[in-house]
């Protein structure tokens, strides 16, 4: 059986990983699982795709964008962004988005196509790579027990006496692996070089920096850690919660080769199993943890970074329903006003917890329970309606301009709906929750939208209170996380 190259199906170029050239998979084997997985098919588990033509569009998963310039095509088994000019076949998807090798890559396709692959030797590179990777997932590992040993012994009695006073139990904090990091940065470090691993190793996890001053020494010290975990229970990363008034009070590990914030949530390793048919998202790490102890197992959180088309990807594999738990204050709010497209975009119905008169559902879970937030899921808000009363919140109702200019936004909000029977279903809804004439509503609707048309663009510019600011907000966030814990 031939071994030679394999080549790109549609291009002259030769497929490489890591400008290596030789793939040690037979061509032939290669061919049956990409003709056996059709690239529509496996695109379509990480972006939201819609048949325009002959083709399929969405948003580019390689780049910021809000109009579709993401292309696939199901004749040519091929996908080109107009933006930024990714292109490639079903491989180089892989390749490029979950950052797999080109074997990696064959092994998932295979997997999911039900092909049985022969052994193979991986080159060099690529041993050297998944070798590199392995070590930075063994730092972390051992990193993570010695800040698990910290916290229960006479050196982390700060870090238990928080986490204590916060109403932890010790199962809990056992169960999702908390720890301290001691009093200075250096000790870590000591700690793992004794273990075997080299400077390198350890800068490169993301667990320290180095400078001249100081030489090689942990930013993580004095903190509550929170071991940060892949779907598999590996810890890739690092959050921790300074004791005291020091700043930034949440600090994350920076992304490396194993850490990447923007595609991975706090807490869904155990919450895609909950088998619950929806995950409760939540801004903090102490409001997963709050929510798992009593017992919503499927609360899950950012990493120091607004939700991300990454992250909304992600929980489309699990879900088609979210429940946003996020502050009740003006930050929580346009978090919550920021995701809800995001969400929407790949196909994710979204509802919105009301945690009032309390923050955060860590506060409401000591205050109210696990009952009373049982029923605020079941009267979650519906996420248009409660745009709308964010939108409403903006404006003097007491005031007729006011009061008017309500109802025109409001009917500019309506012209979203692209489907005229779920516009009309809303139309009805708004006018219900709102004491608004359906008839009248119904009119102003036709009349802005004979104007500016339907969709998700007739919308564009309304603004409230909270302008729409959202829309266009960076979404990449920064290590130094806003959270309150």
């Amino acid at each position: 059986m031939k071994t030679s190259t394999y080549r790109n199906p549609g291009s002259d170029s030769v497929l490489q990983q890591n400008g290596v050239k030789r793939v040690y998979y037979p061509e032939e084997l290669v061919e049956e699982v990409r003709a056996r997985n059709d690239i529509v098919d496996v695109i379509s588990g990480y972006v939201t795709l819609k048949k325009k033509g002959s083709n399929y569009w969405g948003c580019c998963p390689f780049h910021n964008e809000k109009t579709p310039s993401f292309s696939v095509s199901s004749n040519k088994q091929m996908y080109y962004c107009f933006g930024c000019h990714a292109s490639g076949n079903v491989y180089t998807f892989l390749m490029k988005y979950e950052n797999d090798t080109f074997p990696e890559a064959v092994k998932i396709l295979a997997d999911r196509a039900g092909v049985k692959l022969p052994e193979v030797e991986e080159t060099p590179e690529q041993k050297k790579k998944a070798g590199k990777r392995m070590r930075l997932l063994e730092v972390n590992k051992e990193a993570a027990r010695y800040f698990y040993y910290m916290l229960r012994s006479p050196h982390g009695e700060v870090g238990m006496r928080y986490l204590t006073e916060r109403k932890l139990t010790g199962e809990t904090m056992h169960h999702f692996g908390l720890g301290y990091a001691g009093k200075n940065g250096e000790q870590v470090v000591q700690y793992l070089r004794k273990k075997g691993f080299t400077d390198e190793e350890i800068k490169d996890s993301g667990l320290a920096m180095f400078s001249e001053q100081r030489g090689l020494r942990s930013q993580f010290w004095n903190r509550v850690m929170f071991p940060i975990q892949d779907i598999n229970h590996r810890v890739i990363g690092f959050g921790g919660r300074v004791m005291g008034d020091g700043e930034p009070k949440y600090l994350n590990s920076p992304e490396t080769m194993i850490f990447d914030k923007r595609r991975n949530l706090y807490g869904l390793n155990f919450a895609r199993t909950a088998r619950t048919g929806n995950i409760i998202l939540c801004e903090g790490y102490m409001d997963v943890i709050a929510l798992h102890q009593a017992g919503f197992d499927n609360a899950v959180a950012s990493l120091g970074t607004a939700l991300t088309s990454g992250h909304a990807n992600l929980l489309k594999r699990y879900t088609k329903e979210v429940y946003l738990t996020y502050d009740s204050d003006g930050a929580g709010i346009k978090a919550a006003l920021r995701a809800i497209p995001i969400l929407k975009e790949v196909g994710i119905t979204t509802k919105i917890i009301n945690m009032k008169p309390y923050k955060d559902p860590d506060e409401f879970m000591k205050n109210l329970g696990a009952e009373e937030f049982e029923k605020r899921i079941e009267t979650a808000r519906n996420s248009f309606l409660y745009e709308i009363d964010v939108l409403k919140a903006g404006f003097d109702m007491e005031d007729p301009e006011q009061k008017t200019a309500f109802y025109n936004q409001t009917a500019r909000k309506l012209l979203e709906f692209g489907e005229a029977l779920e516009r009309d279903n809303y139309i009805q809804a708004v006018s219900r929750e709102y004491f608004i004439n359906y008839e009248d509503l119904r009119r102003l609707v036709n009349q802005l939208g004979s104007r500016y048309g339907v969709g998700e663009t007739a919308a564009g510019g309304y603004a409230g209170r909270y302008g729409d600011s959202y829309r266009t907000g960076n979404t990449t966030g920064a290590v130094q996380n806003r959270e309150v814990g």
